[in-house]
């Protein structure tokens, strides 16, 4: 059969990815590829689809399953907090119990799977990603299941890709096609999806036209599925702004500025916070459940009386956006959620951070343009134009992807004309952020974690010498 001119990778880049000097050698490998590409898409539609359901499901369920029972209202209270403590418990304790690559958003175990740092066990991410993140996220916590949502689409093209080993690259390329379906399935936004895969995991991902076609056409598919169940409009019902005048994108640039400084200080907190919470956790379930059992009762507590402290925050953008309140109650709301996203996120809870990261942009860049357009009235007409970049600045900051950022929010509010200011202030966080240091969260957080895995080796080898040892006294 022919050779296909499609299969050379691009000079430059990582040498390890760049000088494997073809992925597929004939025509019917790449056909191959780009069905089970499909197939992946549209199975990790699926089932991200069904994973909304199922966490808006359990969340109504548990806050309304003892209503008919005619208890005084304190006690149907204390019932619903309780629900949320055992949910969150339970989801804890599955993941530490039977996958613990599941904890956290799981991002950074799909990119140390692209670099073949980390194997994915998919029959176990599957289901205990699914279920424990059902529950979890459901019992009010402020986690988000955009990246829980890729970590399910890579574990499908890992299962995927089992039926095709004689293929000796299928297993990356199925797997990142699976991961940028999952984002897309998340947000209803393709476009972000694939550029996700292309920007944020540039260092892993092993970029040619072939790969490229297969995690588009993923995209695609698992888009599809969505929109067939979900209907086709934007995530989130906010107004369609203006465009600003252009003698006002110095302010856009001076809120990216004020986003990186933010974005790199929210990084290094996480890393902290997670670290504080290994040591705490010691791969100890009681410890562990007992962890997930507390959050779930604060946070089902804050859903049931303060239900804008509680959950990812999606549903909040809207309300914040179409009722602004003042400034400085913006910032203070800004300032408590970013404390329970540390929190949360960093307890090895099975959830992401996307939704609760858009939410805080949401709130300081109404606070920001709310101020701006006290002391700039000619140049501010609308605030909540300032809530729309401030979305993208943060996840800039943090993820370093600004490109995906400003797509992502362009296509999750239908607001494409807002794209100039996003640029503006997207690539200033992201320039801020590079300046001051540090890495990109989930690269920071698969170091993390690669870290203490090597710690932990050596102190296992430790405790059988030192077994070994003491059974050798015994028996001397």
């Amino acid at each position: 059969m022919p050779k296909s001119p499609n299969f050379r990778f691009f000079q430059g880049g990582l040498l390890k990815h760049r000088a494997t000097p073809k992925i597929f050698t004939t025509q019917a490998d790449y056909v191959v590829l780009l069905g089970l590409s499909a197939i992946v898409g549209a199975i990790a539609g699926l089932i991200v689809s069904t994973f909304e359901y199922a966490i808006g499901f359990l969340a109504n369920y548990r806050m309304h399953f003892f209503d008919s029972w005619g208890l005084p209202h304190f006690v149907i209270a204390i019932l619903i907090i309780v629900a949320g403590a055992i949910f969150a418990a339970i989801g804890f304790w599955m993941t530490g119990k039977l996958a613990p690559e599941s904890s956290g958003s799981g991002i950074p175990h799909i990119e140390g799977a692209l670099d073949g740092l980390h194997d994915i066990r998919w029959w176990r991410v599957l289901p205990v990603k699914f279920i424990a993140g059902a529950l979890t996220l459901s019992s009010g916590m402020v986690l988000g299941r955009e990246g829980p949502s890729v970590q399910i689409g890579g574990a499908v093209g890992r299962m995927c890709a089992g039926s095709a080993k004689r293929y000796q690259h299928a297993t990356h390329v199925l797997t990142a096609s699976g991961a940028a379906a999952g984002l897309a399935a998340a947000f209803n936004a393709p476009l972000a999806g694939i550029l996700f895969i292309i920007e944020e995991m540039r260092p892993q991902f092993r970029y040619n036209i072939t790969s490229f076609k297969c995690v588009t056409l993923a995209t695609l598919m698992s888009t599809i599925v969505l929109r067939y169940f979900h209907g086709q409009s934007a995530i989130m019902e906010i107004p369609s702004y203006k465009v600003p005048p252009l003698g006002s994108l110095w302010l856009f640039l001076l809120l990216g500025i004020i986003f990186g400084i933010i974005g790199i200080n929210f990084n290094n907190w996480v890393l902290q916070f997670t670290a504080m919470f290994k040591r705490y956790h010691r791969n100890n379930m009681l410890r562990m459940t007992i962890t997930g059992a507390i959050f779930g009762a604060i946070f089902a507590f804050l859903q049931l009386y303060y239900p804008s402290m509680a959950m990812g925050g999606i549903a909040h953008i809207t309300e914040f956006v179409k009722h602004p309140m003042p400034w400085v109650i913006l910032v203070m709301f800004f300032v408590l959620r970013m404390v329970a996203t540390l929190g949360c996120f960093s307890s090895g809870a099975p959830g992401g951070v996307f939704a609760p990261m858009l939410t805080l942009g949401t709130l300081l860049g109404l606070a920001y343009g709310a101020i701006a357009a006290h002391f700039f009235p000619g140049l501010v007409s609308e605030p909540g134009v300032y809530a729309v970049a401030g979305m993208g600045a943060l996840f800039a900051a943090t993820v370093r992807a600004p490109v995906t950022g400003i797509v992502l929010v362009v296509e999750m509010t239908d607001n494409y004309q807002l794209i100039l200011p996003l640029l503006m202030t997207c690539l200033g966080a992201t320039f801020i952020a590079q300046v001051l240091g540090g890495s990109p969260l989930y690269s920071a957080l698969l170091k993390q974690s690669l870290l203490n895995k090597e710690n932990r080796q050596p102190a296992a080898k430790d405790m059988v010498k030192q077994n070994a040892s003491t059974s050798s006294d015994n028996n001397a």
